[in-house]
This record gives structure tokens, C-alpha cells and sequence, in this order.
């Protein structure tokens, strides 16, 4: 099935995704994840005459998701994708990255909590599998770009391809993107980043007659049913949700605990112990300590951080990440709000000293580098340094 011929004015206007080359004559691996905006994304660029081939990644045992909400990849999204990609006409393939996503990024997810980190697995899904294993794929398959439904724009700047910030800062998705690499931008697109809102996405779909154009959004983890990671990572790594000590700062055990994968640094409620009578303030989880299995308490000022280490930097401006303090904001979180900061290379990695205190940092997490609009790179998140 092809296209209607009335949809034209449902177009968006995207730029040509490769200078000097005509739609027809340019290849695009369109990654759908089943959802809204990688639909959205196949048929906008299928109307707009592109020579676009639809590929879906199986990442983990799919039959286990059948019929779970909330998720992507799972078997009804592979379904949702292929009937997509039948009503636009174009070819589409399911691509087996079971194992691969297993090793880099559910492996590592497991790990990390051990390590009492908090990682974010869809950063390193789009830093393995998504950007590295699926580019590969396109350039075999002969494409000239890839595109997907993220919400982020790659901009052309003077010194080669930018990425910055969606056009909907509640949308935006720049921040799970900082591990994208300069030659890797090189040949990803994202059309939907200039859009005003989800809502546009949506009538875009609608429009084009897709069948997913009110499907809800991912809302958990994709291997993670329920949101239960405990759970997951109890059958990763048998024995990893060992019992211990909850202890405040001032070294009193409060209490104990059923394992230190079930507390993120800075969670205040369902610590599991209440305060001593001489603590006129609530207590935060502020440390996680592994290799003791202690959990460790404290009032809110002890999560002030003044200064992080950051490893795996990936920088993106053309001038080199130097050891002289550059200014940057930066994000700590997705929905944090950006911070006026210095970051400076250190080693093999960077680190960052906020103008003014930042809370909640945890381990694991993505410090994320900005300039203005524009991302300038980042790192994992290994250390702080209290104010």
C-alpha cells in the first residue's frame, strides 16, 4: 500500500537530509521502535519520496512482553511497526540484536547497581546497539542516512554536523544523546526535532493514517516488566540483593536493609527507617557503599556537591576539551534544570565544579555538557565531591 495522494499537506518541512542529492535518489534506514515517532518519522520521509527501508531491533526475548504496556520492542511493537510500514509501502526488517543487547546494555544495567551506581540503559542502548550495530547495518545496506523518532536536531555548524536541543524542550531528548559521536552524526537525522509538541507528532500520524498515532508512550524500562529492576536484577546476578546496614552519617546503624539495588543517592521516602529523635530533619539516602553493603543516611545539606569526576567523555566541539576550565551548563539529570558549571579534562576523563551546589548526584548517571542549545559532549558520572 502506498501512500494517499491527499497527505501532501501533512508535510513537515525537513530540510534535504543529504545536500545535492534528490529524495529519490537517497537512501534512508528509518529505525522503528513500534511508537508514535518512529512511525511518524517513516511516513513523513516515505511522503517526502525518500528511498526509505524500515529496520526494528528484537533486543531481548519478546515473548515474555506480549501483551505488557508500557514498553518498546516487545512483540506488539515489532507487529506495530511492520503493519506501519506496509500502510506507507516501504520494505521493512526485523533485525535479531538479542545478544548483543544482552551483553551491553542489560549485562552493564545489572552491573552497575552492584556497584551501587544508577545507570540509565537507554543512553547505553543508543551508544551500542542503536549507534554503533544499527549505523553499521545502514551503511551495508547501502544508506546515505538514519533516522529515528528522537526529539533532538543536528544543525550543520562551520566546523561539521551539531546536535542540539528539540525545538520542545519538554520533548527534548538530547541529553540521552551525548554519547553520539561526530563521525556517527555524520550520517543520523532526526526530522521530528523542529516540531512544536508531541501533538504535532501525533497529527502527523494521524494523518498519514497510522495505526499508531494515539499509542501511548514508553513509560518503563523496556527489559524491565513493571519497573521491577530489583527484580531483574536479582535473576541477572543470584545473591546481588544481599542484606545489610542502613547507618547514618555520624556511623549509628539505623536499621537494615533487603539490598543496596533497591536505593538511589538522594531518595527520601521508603528508606525503611524513620529518625532518631535528635534528627529535626528527614533523612536522604546520600551514599551507597557496595563492597560493605551499607546504606548511608543523612540530612539533605550532606548531598550538596560542589565538583564531580567524569569518565568515557565524549566531546563534540571541534575545539579539544583542554585542561583550562571552559563555562558550560550542564545537566545532571534529563528533567534537571541545566547549571552554570566549568568543566576541564583531567586525566582520561573530565571534571566539572559547579558555580553553585547541585543535589541528588548520583553515580552512573549522565553529566551532560551544553552550549546554549548546543551539546557539547559529556560522561558517566563516577564521583562527587561534597560542598
Amino acid at each position: 500500500m502506498t501512500l494517499d495522494a491527499d497527505i501532501n499537506d501533512a508535510m513537515v518541512d525537513v530540510p534535504p537530509l543529504v545536500a545535492g542529492k534528490r529524495p529519490a535518489d537517497t537512501r534512508v534506514v528509518v529505525a522503528m521502535s513500534g511508537g508514535v515517532d518512529s512511525s511518524a518519522t517513516a511516513a513523513l520521509l516515505a511522503g517526502q519520496g525518500y528511498d526509505v527501508v524500515g529496520v526494528t531491533l528484537q533486543l531481548y526475548d519478546h515473548g515474555m512482553a506480549v501483551g505488557r504496556k508500557g514498553a518498546c520492542c516487545a512483540g506488539q511493537d515489532i507487529y506495530d511497526a511492520r503493519t506501519v510500514a506496509e500502510r506507507i509501502g516501504i520494505p521493512h526488517y526485523v533485525l535479531d540484536y538479542e545478544s548483543r543487547f544482552r551483553e551491553d546494555v542489560i549485562e552493564d544495567f545489572a552491573d552497575a547497581y552492584l556497584r551501587g551506581e544508577t545507570p540509565i540503559p537507554c543512553v547505553r542502548c543508543n551508544q551500542t546497539v542503536k549507534f554503533r550495530d544499527l549505523l553499521a547495518t545502514a551503511r551495508e545496506l547501502g544508506a546515505d542516512a538514519l533516522a529515528t523518532g528522537h526529539y533532538a536536531r543536528r544543525v550543520e555548524g562551520a566546523n561539521g554536523p551539531e546536535l542540539h536541543r528539540a525545538a520542545d524542550p519538554t520533548r527534548d531528548q538530547s541529553y540521552f544523546l551525548f554519547a553520539t559521536t561526530r563521525e556517527q552524526l555524520g550520517l543520523l537525522r532526526f526530522p521530528l526535532g523542529g516540531l512544536p509538541d508531541k501533538a504535532a507528532t501525533r497529527a502527523l500520524a494521524a494523518r498519514f493514517g497510522l495505526s499508531v498515532a494515539e499509542k501511548p508512550d514508553s513509560q518503563d524500562i523496556c527489559f524491565v516488566p513493571n519497573g521491577n529492576y530489583a527484580q531483574v536484577i536479582e535473576k541477572l546476578r543470584p545473591g546481588g540483593a544481599a542484606p545489610g546496614e542502613i547507618v547514618h552519617l555520624d556511623g549509628t546503624v539505623l536499621g537494615r536493609h533487603e539490598g543496596i539495588i533497591r536505593y538511589t543517592i538522594g531518595q527520601r521516602r521508603g528508606i525503611g527507617v524513620g529518625g532518631r529523635q535528635s534528627d529535626t530533619d528527614p533523612l536522604y539516602v546520600v551514599a551507597l557503599d557496595a563492597a560493605a553493603r551499607r546504606v548511608i543516611v543523612g540530612p539533605r545539606e550532606a548531598l550538596a556537591t560542589a565538583e564531580l569526576e567524569v569518565a568515557e567523555v565524549n566531546w563534540l566541539d571541534a575545539a579539544p576539551l583542554g585542561e583550562a576550565p571552559r563555562a558550560v551548563s550542564v545537566k545532571i539529570r534529563n528533567t534537571h534544570v541545566p547549571a552554570a558549571a566549568t568543566v576541564c579534562a583531567a586525566g582520561e576523563g573530565a571534571v566539572v565544579r559547579f558555580d553553585q551546589p547541585e543535589f541528588g548526584v548520583a553515580p552512573g548517571q549522565a553529566c551532560v555538557f551544553y552550549d546554549g542549545d548546543r551539546v557539547l559532549g559529556g560522561g558517566w558520572i563516577r564521583a562527587r565531591k561534597p560542598a
